[in-house]
């Protein structure tokens, strides 16, 4: 009842506050089931993107039920079956479903031991847990199992009952193997790509040559398929057949036979001047935050003004493996299988598109070969439940293209960061200003009156595309996502201008504003720095009274050598740190690259502190997967276009890091005291400034501009 209260009023429900997600899912069935001998199923809204969150949260509920982990069943996420958690993003899983589920786990091992010690007679101190048994001294027992009939769990989570005291952890911040790998690893069906269902139809979606484009006839086309059909309403259309082979053919040859209408329309914006566009456009400014400490305050003037402009441009998601869903549609009722972060939000989405009750949907989670943000899965989804009601009672699978995923999926926003700061004699900061420029960077579906879903803009009846927006700071921001300063300067202020015009669709990508924010900042930092004749990392440590800020710059320094005196002269070391969000993770990470035809990223050594880790395993995988990413978006990746379309729609005009370029990763993890704190985005604006500052200080040469490629080093100089 709490559950579909929150789902449909969007409101928290009534009664005391609840850790995590249990605020909205207060019910302890919602999360956990004894159903099978031996085994406690667990429920959780969040999903395995490959970042290992179903192995932490398993390692969670084993830590509190007094279980081992292999007698965790861990189930993916279903709107029949699990609780709302709204988005799989923001490194917030364990934060949110990690605690939904220690407290929710404390609670129902309490429940469970009173039961115990009832049936055998004796004080619940007698009774010792071990393996799921409550183990009394004389050979009596009981288990989970065995009580199952006599603890009522669909009730509501109290919040009185504490978890464990870290000092009595035993499964929590130890290794644990990877429940997600043996199937990849042995090449077992693990993705959503392997899935077939019996009488499954091959769906390939027919894309339009440019956003602005309808469909004028279709008749041409339709004459010449053989063994495929056509589905069409309005411009959006597919071709079906029984196999994906034949799906693939029918698409190549009806797509040379279309007939397309391309309105007059205002033209994409001139690739290479992008920052200049992005300053011309209207926008929606607001200040973000600003020091207590006023401009006035400050008592001396400034010995000197600094200022400079930084930029990266729209980034694809360049998921390894295109976007793909199920679906069918039977007796009213539809189910949907995709890789969405958010399945709940989707089904909100579905429903407005057909006009469908929320109830005659079922979405279910199954994963996919990376995501990391708002790509084209929802998409993906949509166009499977529309071919499935379509044609009713038949399961039909719809696999993406390669250049409908690097086209057609949003991105990440281009952006234009300002950095201003008044410095004294010495060159410390006195008052710092930071501007960001940028498309807002959630359009996820869900969020608004109107689906936020492709194939609903261009049917016959089409809904209107949506403006992407910034969440609020509080709830981690967008483009503002770390503006603020994670130093201590006396007088600050950010402020973002989110624009109102967006010629390509933006939304959710890993790290959001993060990225582009501490790059800028983290380079000005640097900037600074030499502009005082004084070290980076005493520049950083000067401004910074952050005991663990202070931690993992000092570690990350130390292991990778700083200053990096030793390295031949075509080489060089940078350095670059934050505070995800202000409030999460801390990250440092020094970047040694070599400076040749193109720059290489030759090692980066990474100190982190997540607070209380729960795998270190799966913590170093996430902050070594942000850290690689953020190379190949730092030396290499930007969407490109011309007046009409985005031409970046293969690996040949959309590169990213190849294996043969994946630098040697050293990552440290700092004992974190607190609550965990998420890994997966933390080293990615780290990541992108280090590398940044490498090459200026290996070419003596400053690139503001995203990505740092041979080229663009070369306009530089000439």
């Amino acid at each position: 009842m709490n559950m579909a209260y929150a789902a449909a009023t969007g409101a928290v429900p009534p009664g005391p506050a609840l850790p995590g997600s249990l605020q909205r899912n207060r019910t302890l069935g919602q999360w956990l089931r004894f159903a099978s001998e031996g085994q406690v199923d667990v429920f959780s809204g969040k999903v395995e993107l490959g970042q290992g969150i179903l192995t932490a949260l398993a390692q969670i509920v084993a830590e509190e039920l007094d279980l081992r982990i292999d007698q965790v069943r861990m189930h993916a996420a279903n709107t029949d079956t699990s609780p709302d958690e709204a988005v799989t993003s923001g490194s917030l899983s364990v934060q949110e479903s990690g605690t939904a589920l220690r407290w929710a786990a404390a609670e129902t091992r309490h429940l469970f031991l009173q039961a115990a010690a009832a049936a055998l007679h004796c004080a619940p101190s007698a009774l010792q847990v071990a393996d799921g048994a409550f183990l009394h001294a004389d050979g009596r027992r009981e288990s989970y199992w065995t009580l199952a009939g006599r603890v009522v769990l669909d009730r509501e989570a109290s919040g009185a009952i504490a978890p464990k005291d870290a000092g009595a952890y035993r499964v929590v911040g130890q290794p644990a193997a990877r429940l997600d790998l043996p199937a990849k690893v042995f090449g077992l069906p693990a993705f959503i790509h392997d899935m077939v269902l019996p009488g499954m139809l091959h769906a390939r979606m027919l894309r339009p040559p440019s956003p602005a484009a309808r469909l004028a006839s279709a008749d041409a086309a339709e004459a010449a398929l053989d063994q495929a059909r056509l589905v069409r309403d309005g411009s959006l259309l597919a071709v079906v057949a029984a196999t994906q082979y034949l799906a693939n053919r029918a698409a190549v040859a009806a797509a040379k036979r279309l007939a397309w209408e391309t309105p007059l329309a205002a033209p994409l914006p001139d690739e290479q001047t992008l920052p200049d566009w992005i300053r011309r456009q209207p926008a929606d400014a607001s200040l973000v935050a600003a020091s207590p400490r006023q401009q006035d305050a400050v008592a001396a003037p400034p010995a000197g003004v600094f200022s400079a402009s930084y930029s990266r441009p729209y980034l694809a998601h360049a998921s390894i493996a295109p976007s793909c869903a199920l679906a069918q549609f039977s007796d009213g009722r539809l189910t949907v299988w995709t890789h969405s972060q958010g399945i709940y939000n989707l089904r909100a989405d579905l429903a407005l598109a057909f006009g469908m009750a929320p109830a005659d949907i079922t979405v279910r989670h199954v994963e996919s070969a990376g995501c990391y943000g708002h790509n084209g899965a929802d998409d993906a989804a949509f166009d499977a439940a529309w071919l499935a009601r379509a044609l009713p009672g038949q399961p039909v699978r719809v696999q993406w293209s390669r250049a409908d995923e690097l086209a057609w999926a949003p991105f990440g926003p281009a952006a234009v960061v300002d950095l201003q700061a008044d410095v004294d004699s010495l060159g410390n900061v006195q008052s710092w200003r930071h501007s960001v420029r940028s498309n807002g960077h959630s359009n996820r579906p869900g969020r608004a009156a109107t689906p936020a879903l492709l194939g609903s803009w261009h049917t016959a009846k089409p809904f209107p595309p949506l403006l992407a927006l910034n969440a609020p700071l509080a709830a981690g921001g967008g483009a503002e996502r770390n503006a603020l300063p994670c130093y201590d300067f006396p007088v600050w202020q950010a402020t973002s201008h989110r624009l109102l015009s967006m010629p390509l669709r933006t939304s959710a990508l890993r790290a959001l504003g993060a990225h582009v924010n501490v790059f800028a900042v983290e380079s000005f930092m640097d900037e600074l720095a030499e502009a005082a004749g004084r070290d980076p990392l005493e520049y950083r440590l000067a401004h910074c009274g952050d005991p663990r800020a202070r931690a993992v710059l000092e570690d990350a320094a130390r292991r990778a050598g700083w200053p990096g005196a030793h390295l031949a002269e075509d080489r060089g070391m940078g350095i670059g740190f934050a505070r995800y969000k202000n409030t999460g993770a801390w990250c440092a990470v020094v970047a040694e690259i070599e400076a040749g035809v193109d720059i290489m990223v030759r090692r980066l050594t990474i100190s982190v502190d997540v607070g209380a880790a729960i795998n270190p395993d799966g913590v170093r995988n996430q902050i070594e997967g942000g850290a690689i990413q953020a190379c190949s978006w730092t030396l290499k990746e930007a969407v490109r276009f011309d007046a009409e379309r985005v031409t970046s729609d293969s690996w040949d005009t959309y590169p990213i890091l190849r294996f043969s370029e994946v630098p040697a990763v050293d990552v440290g993890i700092l004992d974190g005291a607190g609550p965990p704190l998420g890994a997966g985005e933390a080293s990615v604006g780290p990541t992108a400034a280090a590398i940044g500052n490498a090459v200026a200080r290996a070419l003596g040469l400053r690139v503001r501009a995203l990505p740092i490629t041979a080229e663009r080093i070369q306009q530089l100089l000439a």
